[in-house]
């Protein structure tokens, strides 16, 4: 199994946090991870994106939202492929501190019996993507509650 697990506090309000997770048209402005991302924010829904990864052109994804929990986390993940080979999760959650603060908890993990060829193959970008994007998220709130 493959798992990337962030944590930053953010100098901005649980709500300008989430704007920005939640502004999938404006991921390419600020996100060095996700270039492109469309979705609406509904249980069964795809989210598509196109991921940089460490090929020369950012890589088509399409994943599914399985929890929406307004101001609070969201999370996808791909349709598994058969017989257990790979399924992935991805969530946000968002708890709120106190003055002002929030604390962005960035889960990703990849499973299944494929899991440590893709790894091998991927797990040097998602190691370093990830933690980027929950960085990217960070600096944007910051900027927007700044603003």
């Amino acid at each position: 199994m493959l798992v990337v697990d962030d944590v930053v506090e953010v100098a901005a309000p649980a709500e300008v946090v989430w704007s920005v997770l939640t502004d999938f048209d404006r991921y390419g402005e600020w996100n060095p991870f996700i270039d492109r991302c469309r979705a609406e924010l509904t249980v069964g829904a795809p989210i598509d994106m196109r991921v940089r990864q460490l090929l020369p052109r950012p890589l088509p994804m399409r994943e599914y939202i399985h929890t929406v929990v307004p101001g609070r986390k969201f999370g996808y993940s791909m349709k598994p492929l058969p017989l257990g080979a790979l399924r992935s999760l991805r969530s946000h959650e968002l708890i709120p501190l106190d003055g002002g603060r929030t604390r962005y908890e960035s889960h990703f993990e990849l499973a299944g019996w494929l899991a440590p060829l893709v790894g091998l193959l991927f797990g040097r970008g998602f190691r370093r993507g990830f933690p980027g994007m929950t960085t990217a998220v960070e600096r944007e709130a910051e900027r927007r509650h700044a603003a």
